[in-house]
């Protein structure tokens, strides 16, 4: 094997040094090369990094702003109802709902239909009835073959529904003035008898205790504005201007104070309510937002409990403030030590209650979550309505037993299902960006956790707070008729008025009757007694 010729090595020292000097400028060299080049690379990577990162920003945002878009075209169009498939079903298991079986894929392509029979509303038995006969000639009544005459075998009822437009008439209140003639003719001063003038709700008015409820449950109930009840009255021939009934029920609403005082109080006196807010435009209050809390306990309607027993009256109150600070809460429930089901509002903490959640608005998120998923597809919203739905199936099927009962229920049913949902929305959290709807709902669930849950400890917590958005609404609906209220005294009338009525629904109660009745008796009450005769539930009518 050949060698090869090494490299000449000077010998002298200065040549040696300046070859070194030489090899060491081009390893600095190298060096610097290979530095710019590891920079440059480092470089690209950054700026590849960051490009990286600014478009999955970028695709964030498109994303919350496709979700915004697609939750905004559903709330306008779609329907408003939050039903989930399978609610009301206690075995509907989460593998069930993202792996369809060949038995439903065939039952999807199965097309059937079922037809709709037409139903004729029917008429109450306690309407009045007035018969009309149609009967045949009496030279009708013989046999056509034998001659012998007809017996009635029966007939044919048929009932037809006729509307008496209302009657409007004047009372005249006559009292007869008596003197004395003798006193007349002889005497320096002659007495004058008369009879007092009949109480009234108001006197020296027009209004009675008909035309008052008349005014009162056309606007508060049935959401008619006084503007069209002024163009109503006067197709009957009566000018009634809306300002006058306007300062009506103002006045009416001040002689209703100890009656709502009364209300509150028993209210209060109860182991269980619930509360809700909406905003109020009032002209005269410098406030860009007022706001009308209701408050209440019991259920829609009166029912028997399941030892045949009455059930306590329910209550609606509903309370006018200029602000939405936790104040208001806090000063109407002062004192107040019992359980209170409410929304997310963080303003109910200041209050002695014991807060409960509503697990109606923690389902929504998953729903609005579930809107805007891809069409036909199931994924994280699914399975947590599933586990929510099986919650609702459970309320209803214990919807008749008592408190004592209802919490047995819940712990034995219902605690391994919130348990099962805890841990998967612990580990959903860290899975799904915090931004878009999947996650939001995740962390609003978790984040009212402890309030959610609260309703397994006590029977007398409902799942949710539909009913306190269930009182609310009427108002809501009367609001977008006459939008705003003029005045703050108006507000506060608004308030008293909406709370007779809807406690008065509330109790199986007529609205008009009850405010009929109660006008009529209010102005007989004495100094200091008692108006529990007056409530809704005892009032004679």
């Amino acid at each position: 094997m050949k060698k090869t010729r090494a490299t000449a090595i000077p010998d002298d020292i200065e040549s040696l040094k300046q070859q070194l000097l030489e090899m060491q400028t081009l390893l600095q060299k190298s060096q610097r090369e290979s530095l710019r080049h590891q920079q440059e690379s480092e470089r690209v990577q950054k700026e590849s990094a960051h490009h990286q990162r600014e478009a999955k920003r970028f695709q964030q945002l498109y994303n919350h702003a496709l979700e915004q878009w697609q939750l905004a075209l559903r709330k306008r169009f779609a329907a408003s109802s939050e039903g989930h498939p399978g609610q009301g079903e206690l075995f509907n298991e989460v593998e069930e709902c993202l792996t369809p079986s060949a038995e439903e894929v065939a039952a999807d392509e199965t097309m059937t239909y079922i037809r709709k029979k037409s139903r004729r509303s029917s008429l109450s038995a306690e309407l009045p009835r007035e018969d009309v006969v149609h009967d045949i000639a009496g030279a009708d009544k013989v046999c056509d073959d034998c001659g012998h005459d007809l017996h009635q075998m029966g007939e044919e009822v048929s009932e037809k529904l006729e509307f008496i437009p209302a009657t409007v008439k004047v009372i005249r209140h006559i009292r007869p003035k008596y003197s004395c003639r003798c006193c007349e003719q002889q005497a320096t001063r002659t007495t004058i008898k008369i009879a007092p003038s009949p109480a009234s709700i108001l006197p020296k008015s027009i209004a009675t205790p008909t035309l008052l409820s008349q005014i009162i449950t056309a606007k508060y109930q049935f959401g008619l504005p006084l503007y069209r009840q002024e163009a109503l009255f006067k197709s009957f021939g009566i000018e009634l201007h809306r300002q006058t009934m306007s300062r009506w029920l103002i006045r009416v609403s001040r002689q209703l104070t100890p009656l709502y005082q009364r209300l509150h109080a028993l209210m209060l006196e109860r182991p269980a309510l619930w509360s809700d807010d909406t905003p109020v435009k009032v002209l005269d209050v410098d406030k860009v937002q007022c706001t009308m809390w209701v408050y209440g306990c019991g259920g829609d309607k009166s029912e028997s409990l399941p030892n045949n027993t009455a059930s306590p009256p329910n209550i609606v109150l509903y309370d006018y403030q200029d602000g939405r600070g936790g104040i208001h809460p806090n000063t109407f429930l002062a004192g107040y030590h019992g359980l209170l089901q409410v929304d997310g509002y963080a303003g109910y903490h200041g209050t002695d209650a014991m807060l409960a959640g509503c697990w109606a608005h923690a389902r929504r998120k998953f729903i609005e979550a579930k809107a805007v998923q891809p069409k036909g597809k199931t994924g994280r919203a699914d399975q947590a309505l599933n586990l929510i739905q099986k919650l609702y199936g459970i309320e209803k099927s214990i919807r008749q037993l008592s408190i004592e009962d209802k919490r047995a229920a819940r712990q034995a049913q219902s605690a391994s299902i919130m348990e099962q949902l805890k841990a998967w929305l612990d580990k959903a959290l860290h899975q799904v960006p915090p931004k878009n709807a999947i996650g939001k709902a995740i962390g609003y669930t978790l984040n009212q956790w402890d309030k959610l849950q609260v309703y397994l400890e006590h029977g007398a917590a409902a799942i949710d707070n539909n009913r306190a958005e269930r009182a609310i609404k009427p108002f809501v609906i009367g609001r977008k008729n006459w939008l705003f209220s003029n005045s703050r005294s108006g507000a506060q009338a608004s308030a008293m008025l909406y709370s007779l009525i809807e406690t008065a629904k509330a109790n199986n109660v007529p609205p008009g009757v009850y405010l009929t009745a109660l006008f009529e008796q209010l102005p007989h009450l004495t100094d200091g007694e008692s108006v529990d005769h007056l409530l809704p539930w005892a009032i004679r009518l």
